[in-house]
């Protein structure tokens, strides 16, 4: 990596080197005359675990990696407070997560094109509005090459499973006798059925966002990247250029034009000649905004923050995945419990992957997925179920003792909102966030419902040679009232924060149409001039599925608009 400039002084300053972040600086610092300079709060990303595909169970909950959040107590989740992953590491979030590509649904961007009033987020395709599909073409490299669904030769490297487990293709086939077909694959659309997750591994090691787009231009001379750096606040200018303050989108009060930062022990100020970009993620972003005075003035008053921008939705319309973590003991079955607790086969699997690069070390956490309806009226599947050949009481805690799979199932469209808030004027201080999960009859249904099919799917003919035994919620739990409480004692994070900044359409005055608008469809901030938030943030809604691709997809927009 470049040297620190004694001058500290860049045309573009990228807050967070997550997964967008690696994106925007491969892409910006593609033109020698640009100087971009990348900042990330963790470390390295070098260390052994985490480039091994299985090392998610030390990443994630180890301080090393992983911020350690833990939400506030949840009335959805029995009054529980539960762990909050957050990458914190070069790459962010991609080099501990679960390597599962995962687009989305064509629905989804249905509602992102309606909430910004930009057709360019439609799916797309031949003969069909919209820039979705290509854009993923472009950014991914399929291991079967291109077609009319795939891209190759793009820097997100896509590969099937290097480990199958007949415990999973028994799960598939009660799957079908439930009415849950087997199908190729998922991201063309309409993922109804099921199939083996595709992953963003090359040759069964992890890729993360930083492998594709950082680690391979890391010797641009107009590149620098500090680690082990701490944004304290937004730097800002109420001199706002006119003809930025006349741009129909913002009425500009503000202009960014910097960062403060806390960097080996000293505090100092980088300065944004062009940009400053926020690439923090759904709970660093909203955090560092209202740490900066961007945010609800209620709030930010009530710390004692001086309110630079009014922006109510900053921070609010947090959504999330919230799985149900179903245990089934099995018997008679192969899974990564029997296998690691003994030391021959925990041996051979060691080797397997030293040798082989296959195995159940290259596996994510989960291998096997479905979609389903949960109301055979609905337009495309609610329901998502990870099963994991495998079950440990949560992530960061050991293995069970005996064999057993985890169907995990989640609501991909939930109707509850929380928040992300400032816990104080300290910008060190973690944010209060709050999920507010199963906080809608909506999700408290689906939930009940989900649970239910999950039932179904293990009581079908295909499992029974392995005599299932339902250990959560536990078989004693019969009415909607026990399942639906169940669902609040057992349901945790599936790691997908998303929304907390996000996108929406303004009328021809320059005013957002919603409240909870914070930024344009280029991923502006409204009201402030030279910034945007290019994350998970930026959602208007959350999508069906796993959120890291749908961020490369925001992300890769994003650049083109700048560099446009």
């Amino acid at each position: 990596m470049p040297v620190m400039s004694p001058i500290a002084e860049f045309d573009f300053v990228i807050v967070g080197a997550g997964s967008a972040g690696c994106l925007l600086a491969n892409r910006l610092s593609a033109n020698p005359d640009h100087r971009v300079l990348l900042i990330e709060a963790g470390g390295k990303d070098n260390w052994f675990w985490i480039k091994v595909p299985v090392g998610y169970l030390y990443t994630i909950a180890n301080a090393r990696t992983d911020w350690c959040f833990t939400t506030e107590a949840d009335p959805g989740l029995a009054g529980r407070s539960i762990h909050y992953a957050r990458g914190r590491v070069i790459g962010g979030s991609s080099s501990i997560n679960a390597m599962i590509h995962m687009r989305g649904q064509a629905s989804d961007y249905d509602l992102w094109a309606k909430a910004t009033g930009d057709e360019r987020w439609l799916w797309g395709g031949p003969d069909r509005p919209g820039e979705t599909l290509a854009i993923y073409k472009g950014l991914e490299d399929y291991f079967g090459g291109a077609d009319d669904w795939h891209g190759a030769g793009g820097e997100i490297p896509v590969e099937r499973p290097r480990v199958r487990w007949k415990i999973l293709d028994a799960w598939q086939a009660a799957a079908v006798q439930v009415g849950i077909a087997p199908i190729d694959e998922f991201n063309r659309g309409d993922n109804a059925g099921s199939a083996y997750f595709h992953v963003n591994q090359r040759r069964g090691r992890r890729w993360s966002m930083a492998d594709a787009f950082l680690h391979p231009v890391a010797h641009r001379p107009n590149l620098t990247v500090y680690t082990q750096t701490q944004a304290l606040r937004l730097l800002m200018d109420d001199q706002v250029h006119e003809d930025q303050r006349r741009a129909a989108w913002t009425t500009a009060a503000h202009r960014a034009t910097g960062v403060r930062l806390l960097k080996d022990g000293h505090i100092i100020d980088v300065q944004a000649r062009r940009e400053v970009i926020l690439s923090a993620g759904a709970i660093g972003s909203p955090h560092l905004m209202q740490a900066s005075g961007l945010g609800p003035a209620g709030l930010l008053s009530r710390h004692h923050v001086p309110v630079a921008v009014d922006l109510p939705g900053v921070g609010e319309n947090l959504q999330d995945h919230l799985q149900l973590r179903t245990v089934y003991r099995v018997r008679g079955a192969r899974t990564v419990n029997t296998l690691y607790r003994n030391w021959i086969t925990r041996a051979g699997m060691g080797l397997q992957y030293l040798f082989l690069r296959s195995g159940p070390m290259t596996m994510p956490p989960s291998t096997l997925g479905a979609f389903a309806k949960s109301d055979p009226t609905l337009a495309s599947p609610d329901l998502e179920w990870h099963v994991q050949p495998l079950s440990l009481p949560k992530f960061g805690e050991p293995l069970h003792r005996f064999a057993a799979i985890t169907p995990s199932v989640c609501n991909l469209r939930p109707s509850s909102r929380g928040h992300v808030r400032i816990a104080g004027a300290d910008p060190l201080t973690d944010p209060k966030i709050f999920c507010n999960y199963l906080s809608t009859d909506t999700d408290r249904h689906i939930a009940v419902r989900g649970l239910r099919m999950t039932r179904q799917i293990m009581a079908a003919p295909s499992l029974a040679r392995y005599r299932p035994e339902e250990l959560l919620p536990g078989p004693q739990l019969v009415s909607d009232e026990d399942l639906q409480q169940a669902a609040g004692e057992l349901g945790t994070t599936i790691f997908h924060p998303v929304g907390t900044c996000a996108m929406g359409a303004f009328d021809a005055r320059g005013l957002p149409r919603s409240a909870a608008t914070v930024l344009d469809t280029d991923c502006r901030v409204y009201r402030v001039a030279g910034l945007r938030v290019v994350d998970a943030s930026a959602m208007p809604t959350i999508t069906s599925g796993n959120t890291n691709a749908p961020v490369m997809l925001i992300a890769e927009r994003a650049a083109r608009a700048i560099l446009g």
